[in-house]
């Protein structure tokens, strides 16, 4: 069995208020967004339509809009929320998360990983 088709945003660089303390969250902070997408048809009925497969810059668009919408404490929180929005919003049969930030010294980031199906 092939492995499913699959739309990759990397590295996405979004700015947002995060951390657990309000000092941590005062300051915007650089986030980098990786989400990797199985839309819920292949490649092949696309017909090179754009209509019928995952629009990139919407999703970018989307995501930059959801992470500038509120403070939040945790990493975690932004990822649920973001697969949320784009298994609501685009027609994809799963969604996979990532989110570093650069925080912790001695570490090339802080990184948390999820992945949702509709």
């Amino acid at each position: 069995m092939n492995p499913p088709d699959t739309i990759e945003i990397r590295r996405l660089r979004v700015l947002t208020h995060i951390g657990v303390s309000a000092a941590e969250r005062e300051p915007p902070q650089a986030l980098f967004i990786t989400v990797r997408m199985v839309p819920s048809q292949g490649f092949e009925g696309l017909a090179d339509e754009l209509a019928r497969t995952v629009d990139y810059a919407a999703v970018v668009q989307e995501i930059e809009v959801l992470a500038g919408l509120r403070c939040r404490r945790l990493l975690e929180t932004l990822a649920l929320e973001i697969a949320a929005a784009l298994l609501a919003g685009h027609p994809l049969g799963r969604v996979a998360v990532t989110i570093e930030k650069h925080i912790l010294p001695n570490t090339e980031c802080v990184a948390v990983h999820l992945e949702r199906e509709r």
